[in-house]
């Protein structure tokens, strides 16, 4: 019994902190697909999601990407994301106008990669 309740208080400890380190998909505007060019600015190769900054048209955007393992899985490699490289983006802005967008695919380096 002391241990059931040991680990139901281990559980309610840790939910709040594994909530707020992933944002989820729904704070992005799925019907309002966007294209974007620009010049990588920062890559960022970490979990929860790889990310790059961007710049274009005057304006730093960070793409999200997906988890590490699936990117590297869909053949997109940290070599292929260097500073200065030119990158184009398919994908979703946030809904709160931010200059964020969840990458749904990215080309670099000639290279198309679906991130879905």
């Amino acid at each position: 019994m002391l241990r059931s309740a040991l680990a139901c208080l281990a559980i309610l400890i840790a939910a709040p902190t594994t909530a707020q380190a992933h944002h989820g998909w729904g704070s992005y505007n799925a019907a309002e697909a966007t294209t974007m060019d620009g010049v990588v600015q920062t890559v960022r190769w970490r979990n929860p999601h790889v990310e790059v900054d961007i710049r274009t048209g005057g304006k730093t955007w960070t793409v999200v990407l997906g988890p590490v393992p699936r990117v590297a899985a869909r053949g997109l490699t940290p070599e292929a994301l260097k500073v200065g490289e030119k990158l184009r983006v398919v994908g979703y802005p946030r809904k709160d106008g931010g200059p964020e967008i969840r990458a749904e695919r990215i080309t670099v380096g000639g290279k198309t990669v679906e991130m879905r």
